[in-house]
């Protein structure tokens, strides 16, 4: 549901600035809606993300950008941020939307297409493309799939070194270190509203 004038939309804002991720301090108030953030962003190019829209309804207090699939087409480039006349940062409030919507259990189906990165960094303490993407990365870049599949040869060919990987004992406390801090738990708890699903 919108909120009103009459409502402090000017509250949801403010839940942004005081957001622990905003580097901008009050950039979103200054907002002047020229424009110059969506002129600019590869999103807005290739989706219906729009960056100078996201900041209007947030100024307007319209908390129903969190249920917006839009949020989620930013690709985090900071090009809104480095070309604002005015300091804001779109791609950041875009992190924080992201953030408040995950924490009122939305989009939690956008999350878990990722699953494997998170599996990764539990059980090898570093990030590896989710399989979930292989063919789409073979179609978008043709040969990749080969490529991948004799990479420990054209390492060798080159005479490189084989890819460092963390040793056990690091592994396991970057696991340690995830799971205290609830991350295990979002995932987990993303998983299962997922798979249940199906």
């Amino acid at each position: 549901m919108m909120q009103k004038i009459t409502d402090s939309p000017i509250d949801f804002a403010e839940d942004i600035i005081h957001d622990v991720k905003n580097s901008k301090e009050e950039g979103v108030l200054k907002c002047v809606q020229c424009g110059m953030c969506t002129s600019t962003c590869p999103a807005a190019r290739h989706s219906d993300y729009n960056p100078r829209d996201i900041i209007e309804r947030v100024l307007e207090g319209d908390i129903t950008i969190l249920e917006d699939d839009c949020i989620w087409n930013c690709f985090y480039c900071y090009t809104c941020h480095s070309v604002c006349p005015v300091g804001n940062s779109v791609c950041e409030v875009n992190q924080i939307l992201k953030q408040f919507a995950i924490k009122n259990g939305i989009g939690y189906e956008k999350l878990y297409e990722y699953m494997g990165f998170a599996d990764s960094y539990f059980t090898a303490a570093i990030g590896a493309i989710p399989e979930i993407f292989f063919a789409d990365i073979d179609r978008d870049v043709p040969g990749w799939w080969d490529f991948r599949q004799h990479l420990d040869e054209i390492r060798n060919e080159l005479e490189l070194d084989p890819p460092l990987m963390p040793p056990k004992d690091v592994i396991d406390e970057v696991s340690t270190i995830l799971t205290i801090t609830g991350f295990k738990e979002k995932i987990e708890r993303i998983r299962e509203t997922q798979e249940g699903k199906k």
